[in-house]
């Protein structure tokens, strides 16, 4: 085995990581080098000179394609949390260099996107209107290896305790409770006091099985002596959430936050069903003894912001005299 310090300080260049990936992409010279640019020759000659580098087999080729081997998986792990870095630089100085004020790539799940992230992201661009922002809005199971190999600067969601880790830095912000949200002109949406025996045999769309929020869900269908109900559809999309209680008349089981946007606009009206359950904060997850760009360290104080903010409304909710619902009110 030859010296790995050596090989990855000094003997690896772009291109030879860029050629890993593609490997790794691909699992085939022909279409690697076809998405390289280059022949397929050439490509066979630069993997040779790469092991050759490691004294290691780092893919194993047949007739199939290529595999890489338990060392190719690694150093594939490698060369993308380089490129990401590589990119991260390469966008960052080319927008300081153009008046802009850098980029930032944001991971986030539906509990945080309408009233945490969205507001965060207008007061950002409100300061610094020449930031780019890119968000992807999907799970931790999906988001987090993508923020661990420098995809993604940071993650907004729930802090899913199973997930915590000695690589990661969380930070809690709030906490959210979950409510139930229908079809503004379903009967249930509509009823003073709607059980849980009724909603047991409806179309529902739900939390991903691994969610804190969903396995609580069905927790408390038991506790009602009721089976949960089997008409699902498990997705960690606003749009597909808002798809199927618009469209299929399903229940939507969401963020309270998240509820309360769906209503002001129009889209879903809450249940006056309590959801008495309890459940992670939310908050920022971040890779810990990362270097922060400018772009993440804005975007970090903007969602602590408006997280400040939203905890100042909650106690004033809280303590607003409760003899009758604002909600409620407003609505009947």
């Amino acid at each position: 085995m030859a010296d790995i310090d050596r090989v990855l300080r000094s003997n690896l260049k772009l291109r030879h990581l860029q050629l890993l990936l593609a490997l790794d992409q691909f699992r085939h010279l022909g279409r690697a080098a076809e998405f390289l640019s280059l022949t397929q020759p050439a490509v066979s000659k630069s993997l040779v000179e790469i092991e050759r580098m490691f004294g290691l087999d780092l893919f194993v080729r047949s007739t199939r394609g290529t595999e890489p081997t338990a060392y190719g998986a690694t150093v594939v792990r490698f060369a993308r949390q380089v490129l990401a870095d590589y990119h991260r630089t390469r966008d960052e100085l080319a927008a300081v260099a153009s008046g802009a004020a850098g980029r930032i790539h944001i991971g986030a799940m539906v509990v945080a996107t309408p009233t945490l992230l969205a507001p965060a992201v207008e007061r950002l661009k409100a300061r610094s209107s020449q930031t780019a922002v890119a968000i992807e809005e999907g799970d931790l199971t999906r988001l987090l290896p993508r923020l661990r190999v420098g995809e993604l600067d940071l993650f907004v969601g729930r802090l899913e305790p199973g997930y915590a880790s000695p690589d990661l830095e969380t930070e809690a912000l709030y906490d959210e409770p979950m409510c139930i949200v229908a079809h503004p002109e379903h009967p249930l949406a509509r009823a003073a006091k709607p059980r849980w025996a009724e909603l047991a045999g409806e179309p529902w769309v739900v939390p991903p099985a691994w969610a804190s929020s969903r396995v609580k869900l069905e927790q408390l269908f038991y506790k009602h002596k009721l089976a949960p109900p089997t008409d699902l559809i498990e997705s960690a999309s606003y749009l597909m959430t808002v798809h199927f209680v618009r469209r299929r008349r399903a229940f939507g089981f969401v963020a309270m936050d998240v509820g309360r946007h769906l209503e002001a606009e129009g889209l879903a009206r809450r249940l006056d069903l309590p959801v008495p359950i309890e459940l992670p904060p939310v908050g920022l997850i971040t890779m810990r003894g990362r270097l922060r760009t400018p772009a993440t360290a804005h975007m970090l104080d903007c969602l602590r912001e408006v997280a400040a903010e939203r905890r100042v409304r909650a106690c004033e909710r809280i303590s607003r005299p409760t003899g009758a619902r604002a909600r409620g009110s407003s609505r009947r």
